[in-house]
């Protein structure tokens, strides 16, 4: 049986029966039915939501991001649709403005705006850092770059949201890899640190890399780390750490790590970045903590 159906076809088409229907399928919108045992993730609503549009909408916002393959979205996450004649409903959003149809890209078969679009859409009506973990994990999946989304917005310069996502953009970087990291970045930023480049590779004796920093300072061979559980549960994945940083180490680099834990105190994490600098040559902080929106 299909893990969703638009319930008049598959019962005109004998896919289902009346009886398999209303025993083994739960309605999630007018005519669109799920299987009972289905987890639904983003991506499934997101094709719900176009079932429920008779198939004429194009996915918007965090539907387009399910579908363009981002991690870290929320299973819960309401579908958006734009392109639709129809008017929201429960669970569905229908965004309204133009979409040019250079801004559109096909899916499975499903049109969903492009990753500049998307991205340029979550910053417009997503809440500040959390459009930011949204968009770098946007750009880390599709390789888009920040520039190319400048592209749509140099189209559209007056439209509704455009100095959340120009502040947005200013901080996203699509070399995060996880939504922790996104935000570690942020804490080092408005904690006064320059910049940090994300990804830094780092190569043996033979000159190929061997292995990346999630972010830091190259100019002084400072890098900072953020640990999910895994590295502290996980003994394999302990040892594999030992053996990385006395590598780095070897090569130079100084590393800053921070776990789950260190996130709850912000301006320790920023403390200790900033004496490993200072320690490496570098400049002390630009300024004191504070709120980037």
């Amino acid at each position: 049986m299909q893990a969703l159906v638009v319930a008049s076809e598959a019962l005109a088409s004998g896919a289902v029966t009346r009886q398999q229907l209303r025993s083994k399928y739960t309605k999630l919108h007018r005519d669109v039915y799920a299987l009972n045992d289905l987890t639904l993730t983003a991506r499934d609503r997101a094709v719900a939501a176009w079932l429920w549009s008779h198939r004429e909408a194009t996915l918007v916002g965090n539907s387009a991001t399910a579908m363009l393959g981002a991690k870290w979205i929320a299973d819960d996450e309401i579908a958006e649709l734009g392109r639709s004649r129809y008017t929201s409903a429960k669970g569905i959003v229908v965004r309204s403005g133009w979409i040019a149809d250079d801004e559109i890209a096909v899916r499975a078969g499903i049109p969903c705006t492009t990753p500049a679009r998307t991205a340029f859409d979550i910053g417009r009506f997503t809440a500040p850092d959390d459009s930011i973990v949204r968009i770098d994990a946007l750009l880390n999946a599709t390789r888009c770059s920040v520039a190319d989304v400048e592209v749509i917005v140099g189209r559209y310069p007056g439209v509704r949201g455009i100095r959340r996502l120009r502040s947005a953009l200013e901080l996203s970087d699509g070399g995060a890899e996880s939504p922790q990291e996104t935000r570690l970045r942020l804490i080092l930023i408005r904690g006064g640190l320059p910049r940090p480049v994300t990804q830094i590779p780092v190569v043996n004796e033979r000159g190929r890399v061997v292995r990346r920093i999630d972010m830091g300072w190259p100019q002084w061979k400072v890098g900072v780390e953020y640990d999910g559980e895994q590295h502290f549960s996980d003994s394999t994945a302990y040892e594999a750490d030992i053996d990385r940083l006395e590598f780095l180490a070897a090569r130079g680099w100084l590393i800053v790590r921070v776990s789950s834990h260190h996130m709850k105190s912000p301006i320790a994490i920023v403390r200790r970045a900033e004496s490993a600098i200072v320690g490496r040559g570098g400049p002390p902080r630009l300024h004191t903590m504070t709120r980037i929106s």
